[in-house]
């Protein structure tokens, strides 16, 4: 009875139409759960570390065939890629219709906390609810039975990330990832703790713009053109580990420039970047006490022009090691991006060659003869002898895994032949490299490529990571084409990052994948806290700058 009480509360009407049959449903299924056994790297470790083995389809079959509408079909396909785990595999409907209540809440202490209100929607004069109060519930379902059941449609590698996606989607869905979004009733009733404890109740209405997807009749298969894998280079196409803006939809500050606690931040700190449309960055020098700390945000690792961003970290680095004693690196709710971005951030922070993160690549055999044609052009025209050398190398393991059957390659370097980087220089044999102490914050929407680059600044000693566990979306993604008939997308994880020793975690088998596990900080601190909701932040500042302050202080006695 609580979860149709549940159910009832997320879809409270449904007036989609039967459209595709039940052998089109079954066959987009299967078609789907191919693209998994084909291009899925992590098939072995789903099924070893969250007890999920993806080709065991029977079961679905049956649900498949259970259901009634083209919509609840969309549902058992949401339900079987959560199932994963896996923050690169989202299930997503080619629909521009939202719904939105107008606010916003995350799980601060435990408690879902309003922490962004659109007073245009919802002016304060009739609804004067506030930042920090508590969802409680809406349409009589308990909010935190909702928000645990939304989360399948936004799944994560961590399950507190998950949580908290799913505690965004309360007042927020899009039916991109939500197929019943357009079911929602005009408005909904909500239930909200007000600071003096006292409950008041609100009729809501759901905001809805765009055009809801209707699917099928579908007479025959799309025809050609859909095709199952993207037409990138290779190369290009493996490096990139990232998030889409589906996965971004409520989340605070997710992918932006700007730091979360920006209006945290205390008068001793001196902005340099954040205020142009060209700073990739935002960045600045704090000062506590007898030191100057530095500042640098990265939002995500995919800017406009990568010589650009790069050019304007460098700067910033001379300047930093001219002017601070430390530096801090916020990739807190980053996005992730391109691999080679990151690593060649990281670069920028060693003095000493170091290990990057490697990979391990689905060796399936379109891409084995897409690398062996990349190697011949890369020869026949000329290109430099790296790029030949990291062809040749990728085209050559992917053979011999793609020959023994094996699911994946042994670990591979990507942004160059060797899992070994040396510092670089500029053109006057100066070093681009920081040369101080050097704190990396962290926190579960820390994806991705953020991922992998704490892991690389942990994993070489050159870092303090302070924060949360990463969000563990190890692995480099695409997205695919995922059946004849209907106009779905499915997210796919092509190859897994691994890192060069094994770790230990209660919750995994110990490993070296990044995937699921994240990256672990040094010093363990949660921002997401109802003093630093009220705050702004300024406690969590205080507390890295604090803790910075020591480890400065550490490192030069």
């Amino acid at each position: 009875m609580r979860q149709l009480m549940v159910c009832a509360a997320l879809w409270a009407v449904s007036a989609a139409a039967q459209n595709l049959t039940p052998s089109q449903k079954e066959a987009d299924f299967r078609f789907m759960v191919s693209l998994y056994n084909t291009y899925y790297a992590p098939l072995a470790w789903k099924k070893a570390a969250v007890s999920f083995d993806a080709l065991d389809i029977k079961p679905w079959i049956d649900k498949v065939a259970a259901t009634t509408t083209d919509l609840d079909f969309y549902e058992v396909c949401v339900q079987y890629i959560s199932s994963l785990n896996d923050s690169h595999a989202g299930f997503i409907i080619p629909s521009d219709f939202n719904a939105s209540l107008g606010f916003g809440v995350d799980i601060y202490d435990g408690a879902l906390l309003i922490d962004n209100i659109n007073r245009t929607v919802l002016p304060s004069a009739l609804y004067p609810f506030g930042l920090s109060d508590e969802l409680v519930s809406i349409d009589g379902v308990d909010a935190q039975e909702i928000a645990s059941e939304l989360a399948k449609y936004v799944p994560q590698g961590n399950p507190r990330a998950s949580m908290r996606q799913g505690a965004a989607r309360l007042t927020s869905r899009a039916q991109s990832r939500f197929p019943h979004a357009p079911d929602l009733p005009e408005s909904a009733t909500v239930v909200i703790k007000g600071q003096d404890g006292i409950l008041e109740i609100y009729t809501i209405p759901w905001v809805k713009t765009g055009t809801p997807m209707e699917a099928g009749p579908v007479p025959s298969p799309m025809g050609p053109g859909r095709t199952a894998v993207a037409r990138l280079d290779p190369l290009e196409e493996l490096q990139y580990s990232g998030v889409s803006r589906q996965d971004t939809d409520g989340v605070l500050g997710y992918g932006a420039r700007n730091p979360v606690f920006l209006a945290g931040l205390p008068s001793t700190f001196a902005r340099r970047l954040g205020a142009n449309a060209a700073d990739f960055f935002y960045s600045g020098v704090f000062t506590v006490d007898d030191l100057k700390i530095g500042y640098l945000r990265i939002p995500h690792y995919a800017p406009p022009s990568q010589p650009m961003a790069l050019a304007q970290f460098e700067a910033e680095i001379r300047f930093m090691n001219e002017n601070t004693d430390g530096l801090v690196i916020d990739e807190m709710r980053n996005t992730g991006g391109n691999l080679c971005f990151g690593e060649n951030i990281a670069v920028r922070l060693h003095q000493d060659s170091f290990r990057v993160t490697g990979f391990e690549l689905r060796a399936y055999y379109n891409r084995m003869l897409a690398f062996y044609n990349s190697w011949i052009n890369a020869i026949n025209t000329g290109m430099p002898a790296e790029a030949i050398s990291q062809y040749e190398l990728l085209y050559k393991e992917m053979l011999v895994a793609n020959q023994a059957g094996a699911i994946v390659t042994k670990t591979l370097p990507l942004c160059t032949s060797s899992l070994t980087r040396k510092p670089v220089f500029d053109q006057n044999g100066v070093m681009l490299a920081y040369r101080k102490p050097i704190m990396v914050i962290i926190d579960d929407f820390s994806t991705s490529t953020a991922d992998s680059f704490a892991a690389i600044l942990q994993d070489s000693g050159r870092a303090l990571l302070y924060g949360m566990r990463t969000n563990g979306a190890g692995g480099n993604n695409i997205s695919l084409s995922a059946g004849a008939y209907s106009e779905t997308t499915v997210g796919m994880t092509i190859a897994l990052q691994v890192r060069p020793k094994m770790f230990a975690s209660p919750e995994f088998p110990a490993t070296q994948y990044i995937e699921n596990v994240g990256v672990r900080p040094d010093v363990e601190n949660d921002y997401m806290t109802k003093e630093n909701l009220l705050g702004n932040g300024a406690k969590f500042v205080d507390d890295f700058l604090q803790a910075m302050a020591a480890y400065i202080r550490g490192q030069t006695e």
